[in-house]
């Protein structure tokens, strides 16, 4: 007997669905929040060991930014093939995969010593967790309908400013008391240390996580035929149904535009960060790691309760537009901070908890639109589009610092860039989400 007989078609009762869908939560969220904090760890600590190594290796800030910022080529041309991947073998094996080749070539970071070395490495990290992100996402479409995922979205996009919250101190505590241990750099025990929890999660995900709601045998017969029904039936209202629907919308392409803007503005905080601090006159690197704490506790509340309240109201256009608007505010004020670090550090409070939430929100958008394999292309072009915004932010940012000395003129492009992003999203996006009925409308 198939699992849809159990139950008709999107006829699950709130009460049922809450208990439901809440014994899934506490079973597959927290190995994905795990793994976005490794992940984003991963790719950001460089911002920490830029404090030591820029000065023991002779790299100029432009070739930090560049360095930093090269990442995101190579997940820019992996992640379409490596989401489709996770859509055709399943995500146990293919993020297993993903998860320990990236924490490998971390670890190797280790060993540069030219610019073209750190640009390698950096470039092969990206290779490496091209298909980490969208995968997640992808993966969260099989498990929860529409009108439950944006709050999924963000307790998955907690691992965020979670990752900042035991980032930044655990970086900082490793240059400081790391520093000439064995021989090595703080730098060097930096990414050889923080490494090692991809390795082990890798393994974790392979032996615990199920592929598809069908495959879960902690749940009854009963409990899958209740999700996959309300999957199915939701189904039928999703715009695009070919892979190839998804490279000639104009729609996907604009969400990846919108994506790149708020790009723009993450990976101005998640690379920039403990420079904007730094550069109010504070040098050590502990101190930093534990002022990067506050923005992000200040982010994770708010994503939260954003996330929740989208969800209440199904509302989801300014649920993403006014976080955008705080950021580019917060990204004004560090502007103005000079040698005031308290000022500096409530910038960043505004640009953290903004770009953070706003992210968060963002992806309801695209996933109420797309399913199957649309899904699977589609979530990566508008994240790997977007996330061209992760080369061109450090990049722009290390040029800038460079060659005027200050940051502020790369903060004030970041805070433009949010601000286009708020337009076009209110221009185009739609404020609710889709019905359950079948529907002619595209974005």
């Amino acid at each position: 007997m198939s699992l849809t007989a159990y139950i008709a078609p999107g006829k699950v009762s709130d009460r049922t669905g809450d208990a439901l869908y809440r014994k899934i939560i506490f079973r597959i969220m927290p190995i994905l929040v795990i793994g976005y904090i490794v992940a984003y760890i991963d790719r950001v600590n460089v911002s920490f060991a830029k404090l030591q190594m820029l000065g023991d290796l002779k790299f100029s800030e432009s070739v930090y930014g560049v360095g930093a910022g090269i990442f995101f080529l190579g997940y820019f041309a992996f992640e379409v093939p490596s989401n489709i991947m996770v859509h055709k073998v399943g995500a146990r094996l293919w993020i297993c995969r993903v998860i320990v080749t990236w924490g490998i070539v971390s670890a190797l970071t280790a060993l540069v010593r030219t610019p073209m070395q750190f640009y390698t490495a950096r470039l092969l990290l990206g290779v490496a967790e091209a298909g980490f992100f969208p995968g997640m996402i992808l993966y969260l479409t099989y498990w929860f309908p529409a009108h439950r995922r944006a709050a999924m979205v963000a307790l998955l996009m907690a691992g965020n400013p979670v990752a900042g919250i035991i980032g930044g101190p655990l970086s900082g505590f490793i240059l400081q008391h790391f520093a000439h241990a064995r021989g090595l750099a703080g730098w060097q025990w930096l990414f050889l240390l923080e490494a090692i929890p991809a390795l082990i999660l890798g393994v974790v995900i392979f032996l615990f996580l199920d592929n598809r709601v069908v495959e879960a045998k902690w749940l009854s017969e009963k409990e899958r035929a209740e999700v996959v029904s309300e999957i199915e039936a939701e189904a039928a209202s999703k715009t695009h149904v070919s892979v190839r629907s998804v490279f000639t919308s104009p729609g996907v392409w604009m969400f990846g535009l919108i994506f790149f803007g708020m790009e723009m503005g993450s990976y101005a905080i998640g690379f920039w960060q403990p420079t904007i601090i730094r550069q109010t006159g504070l040098k050590d690197a502990f101190k930093i790691g534990l002022l990067t704490m506050v923005p992000y506790t200040a982010a994770l509340i708010c994503m939260m309760f954003a996330g929740r309240h989208s969800d209440k109201t199904r509302e989801r256009r300014w649920h993403v537009i006014v976080p955008n608007v705080v950021a580019a505010l917060g990204f004004v004020l560090c502007t103005q901070a000079g040698s005031n670090t308290p000022l500096a550090v409530f910038g960043l409070v505004l640009a953290v908890a903004g770009v953070i939430t706003g992210l968060s929100m963002f992806w309801a958008l695209p996933t109420s639109i797309l399913g199957g394999n649309a899904a699977a292309a589609g979530i990566a072009l508008i994240n790997c589009t977007g996330n061209l915004g992760g080369f061109f932010s450090p990049a722009i940012l290390g040029y800038l610092k460079t060659y005027t000395g200050s940051l502020n003129s790369g903060l004030f492009l970041v805070a433009a860039c949010m601000v286009a992003s708020s337009v076009l999203i209110f221009t185009l996006a739609p404020a609710k989400l889709p019905t359950l009925q079948p529907t002619e409308a595209e974005i």
